[in-house]
Formats: C-alpha cells, structure tokens, sequence
C-alpha cells in the first residue's frame, strides 16, 4: 500500500498538519522541521500529489566559482535527485547584459526557475520569466517567492563583539554594487554602527574574491582602522593577505570578520571569525518552493528569511594597546 501523509507524519514525529504544511506552506516551518518531514516522505516512498514526475530547473548564479553559490547548487541538486529533477546551470560572470540573455533563454526550455543573488532590477527580472514559476534566492523579482540569507543578526553580533573588546573605527568592505546582499549588510553596518557611537569608513566596491579584498587591504589600513567587517569570506581572506604584505598582523592590528562561514574561514591562519548563514537551507526552502508552485500549491508573498550566528575564531581581539573593557564579550559560540 502507498505512503500516507499520515505515515510521514508519523515517522517525522509531527502533527498531520505540520506535514501538510511542509509540502504546501513550507515557508511557515523551521527549516529543520521541514528536513526532517521531507526527509521521512523520502524514505516511505511517499508521493507529492501534483509532483510526479521529474522536472527541468533553470538555476542562474552570478559566479560559479565562488563556494557560496556553489554550495547553493550543490544544496539544489541534493533536493532535486530524490525526484530526478534535471537542472540547467546559467553562469553570469556578474554580467546583468549576460543574466538578461540566460534568464530569457531558461525562460523558454525550463519549468521553473531559481535566480541566485539576480543582478537585474526586480521589475526586468519579471518581464524576462514571463509565465514561468520563478524563486528568488538573495534577491527580488515582483510577483515571485524569495528566501533570504539574511546576515542582520549575526551582524548585531559581530557589531557587538568588536565593541566590546574595545574597537571604536571599523571599516566595511563592501562586494559588487549590484549585489542585494551587500547593499542589505552595508546598511545593518552602518545602523549598529550608529547605535553603538562607532565610527565606520566604508572603502570602495570588491569583486567578491580573495583578490578583491586585497586590493582594499591598503584603503583599510590607511582609514586607521582597527576592525574590518567583509562582505564575505573570500574577500576577508584576502584583506588578511593584503594586510599581511602591508605589515600588518591579525589580530594585533587589524581584526577581520566575514560574512558565510565557509570551510576557508576555518582553515585560514588565523581562522577566520565569521557570520554564518543558512546556505544549504536556503537552496532547499528555493527548492521545495519552486516544487510546490509547479504542483500548484500556494505560497507566500512575504520573503522567507533565514537567520545568521556569529562564529568567533582567531581574527578578532582586542586592538593594540587598547585596555580591555570590564564588561565581557557577549557569549558566543566558539570553534
């Protein structure tokens, strides 16, 4: 006899409603409850009505060299196989003139499609999907679902953490100028910042490589800063090595945190204090969601976000000569 609801419910350990929700509202769940529900429907065999059948994604990334869109497609594909849904790959090498031509084209072969950090406006993004079920991760499109990697809170975090060990001038490096997610964890920056009474120097836009944040490295030291939040990892990896060229030591002289908490950030000398994101998470939810609007379930109109931890390691501490406050760093986790 076929796999019931009921039966993945039962073997979840969660309420027939919750299940339900998991499959047609899977943006009201914690991603953690939805895993776990997805994950018994898989192991029962259990069929999604109206998902039968295997589909063909689009999914359009602005590089896919970088490891935070690879690990996003990687989470895709992970979700995708179960039901032997094909995916086509569309690099944009940040170009939005080259996201316009390969938007368009998936537009005309694919069933649905998912846009990884897009590069284009929300309103042209729309005009270029037409009719196809669209999600948007790190972004927006009008009248498409988005999940977001929302940084903010482990933000807040970071923010608070270099305070409190006595850093009062911080620089942001900022990533490409298009980029949503940079514009979104610029402006957290600025607003904790403000709150706190900190200075902030912002320096010039990065590709978000190791060799765009040591291209800002000199821009950094000359600012007289003595902390440095990066747009990600990868750009915080190569202020390190710039500093480093310039004379300056970590954490001694300059701490530095990232944004993903890539494998990098832990093998890096000194390992790399950075905000963790959701990125396998976010690349399932754009996947269940996409499924779900194929199958023809509702879905909601406000952005899914997903949240961010502060995860300290070696590169941040308290500045050179500067007396370590009373009041100690707020508890965070350490690895």
């Amino acid at each position: 006899m076929p796999a019931t609801l009921t039966d993945v419910a039962r073997r979840a350990g969660v309420s027939l409603a919750t299940a339900s929700r998991a499959f047609s509202d899977p943006g009201r769940l914690a991603p953690e409850t939805r895993q776990k529900v997805v994950a018994a429907a898989e192991e029962l065999g259990y069929e999604i009505p109206g998902q039968s059948g295997p589909r063909t994604i689009g999914v359009v990334v602005p590089d896919v060299a970088n490891a935070v869109f690879a690990a996003l497609i990687k989470a895709l594909q992970e979700r995708a196989w179960p039901g032997r849904h094909r995916m086509l790959l569309a690099h944009t090498a940040e170009s939005p003139d080259r996201e316009r031509e390969q938007v368009g084209a998936l537009a005309g072969v694919a069933d649905g499609i998912v846009l990884c950090s897009p590069r284009l406006p929300a309103g042209e993004l729309r005009g270029l999907t037409g009719t196809v079920p669209t999600v948007v991760v790190n972004g927006e499109a009008e009248l498409a679902p988005s999940v977001l990697l929302d940084a903010g809170e482990g933000l807040r975090q970071a923010v608070e953490h270099l305070s409190a060990l006595g850093h009062r001038r911080l620089a942001y490096v900022p990533g490409p100028p298009s980029s949503w997610a940079d514009t979104q964890r610029l402006d957290a920056v600025t607003q904790l910042c403000a709150e706190r009474q900190l200075e902030l120097v912002t320096v010039g836009h990065q590709s978000a490589t190791v060799d765009g944040g040591a291209a800002a490295a000199a821009s950094v030291v000359a600012s007289g800063a003595t902390a440095a939040i990066a747009y990600n990892d990868l750009v915080a990896v190569g202020l390190l090595a710039g500093a480093r060229l310039l004379g300056r030591h970590c954490p001694e002289d300059l701490s530095v945190v990232g944004i993903d908490d890539l494998d990098v950030a832990a093998a890096a000398e000194p390992g790399l204090t950075s905000v963790r994101v959701a990125i396998e998470q976010g690349g399932t939810l754009a996947l269940d969601l996409l499924l779900g609007m194929l199958a023809g379930k509702p879905y909601t109109a406000s952005p899914v976000r997903l949240g961010a931890q502060l995860i300290v390691r070696g590169s941040t501490s308290a500045p050179r000569l500067a007396p370590i406050p009373q009041s100690s760093p707020i508890p965070l986790e350490k690895k």
